[in-house]
C-alpha cells in the first residue's frame, strides 16, 4: 500500500508543475517551495519544528528555507500552491482516467489514519478534501504517507538512531550512492564519516557495509512502521483494501513511468521495477 500511495503523493513537490508553481509565488529555489509547502499544515512555524518532524534534513539545510519562506508567503498560499502543482502534474500524466472510486476507498482508509502523535499527519487530516477525485485522491494519499512517516519517525528514534545514523544505515544496506544522500538531505563527508563511525562502535556496520545486527535492526524499523500503519486497512477492510490496490497499480505504474522524481529518489524506490 505505502508503495501505491506514496507514488501518488510524490507528484507533489518534485515535479515541473511544482516547482513552476512556487517559482510564480516568490520562492528562492526548490528547496524553499519543498519545506514550505510541506510545512504549511502545520502553520508558519520555526525551522526547529520542521527540523524535527521532516527529521532526517540537516538542520543548515532547513534555516536556508525557514522561517524566509514565511515572508515569501502565507501557509496558505504555499497550501493552494502545492495543490495547483498537484494538480498540473496528475492532469498531465494520468490525463482524464477516472479516479473516483479509488478516491472514495482512500479517503475513507485516510479518515483512520493515526494521528496521535503525529504532527505532520494530523495537519494534513484537517485541510478540507478538494472536490476534483484525482485531487481527492491526492489528499488522502498525502495524509496517509504523512501518518506512515510520523510513524517511522517514532520507530527511528526508538531504534535509536539519530536523523545522519538513519541516511548512513539506509543507503549502506541500499546501495545508495552516499553523495547523492549528502546532497539530498545536506550532510558534509565529515558529518558522514562520524555517523559511520557511531554505527560502527555499535556494530550495525562494518568495512563500508551492514551487518547481521545492523540488518536486523532496519528489518525492527521497518516491521514497528508497518505495524503502526496498518489501521486504516483495517478500518477498511481486506475487499476494499484490495480493490484499491487494483484501482491504484495501473496509476502508480503510469506515474513512475513518467515522474522523473521516481527514477531516483532518497527512499531508493523503482516503482516500474516493483509492480511489474
Amino acid at each position: 500500500m505505502w508503495l501505491l500511495f506514496e507514488t501518488y503523493h510524490d507528484v507533489t513537490y518534485f515535479t515541473p508543475e511544482s516547482r513552476a508553481a512556487t517559482d510564480a509565488l516568490g520562492c528562492k529555489g526548490g528547496w524553499m517551495g519543498y519545506f514550505g509547502m510541506r510545512a504549511a499544515p502545520l502553520g508558519a512555524v520555526a525551522p526547529e519544528m520542521v527540523i524535527s518532524s521532516f527529521y532526517n534534513f540537516h538542520p543548515r539545510m532547513v534555516c536556508r528555507a525557514i522561517p524566509d519562506a514565511w515572508q515569501v508567503a502565507t501557509p496558505e498560499q504555499y497550501l493552494a500552491t502545492r495543490l495547483k502543482g498537484a494538480d498540473g502534474a496528475l492532469r498531465r500524466m494520468l490525463g482524464d482516467v477516472d479516479v473516483s472510486e479509488a478516491a472514495e476507498l482512500a479517503q475513507e482508509a485516510a479518515r483512520n489514519a493515526p494521528t496521535a502523535g503525529r504532527p505532520l499527519a494530523a495537519a494534513n487530516a484537517i485541510i478540507p478534501a478538494p472536490d476534483e477525485p484525482h485531487l481527492k485522491l491526492w489528499q488522502a494519499t498525502t495524509v496517509l504517507r504523512e501518518s506512515r512517516g510520523d510513524g517511522h519517525v517514532a520507530a527511528l528514534v526508538a531504534a535509536p538512531l539519530d536523523p545522519i545514523e538513519t541516511l548512513v544505515l539506509f543507503t549502506t544496506e541500499r546501495g545508495v550512492d552516499p553523495a547523492y544522500m549528502r546532497a539530498a538531505r545536506g550532510w558534509s563527508e565529515e558529518e558522514w564519516s562520524m555517523a559511520e563511525q557511531r554505527l560502527q562502535d555499535r556494530g550495525l556496520v562494518q568495512g563500508g557495509a551492514v551487518t547481521q545486527a545492523g540488518r536486523d535492526l532496519r528489518a525492527d524499523i521497518e516491521r514497528r512502521t508497518d505495524e503502526a500503519a496498518e489501521a486504516p486497512w483495517q478500518a477498511l477492510g481486506q475487499a476494499k483494501t484490495e480493490r484499491l490496490v487494483e484501482l491504484m497499480t495501473p496509476l502508480a505504474r503510469s506515474l513512475g513511468e513518467q515522474n522523473e522524481s521516481m527514477r531516483q529518489n532518497p527512499m531508493d524506490i523503482n516503482v516500474v521495477k516493483e509492480l511489474s
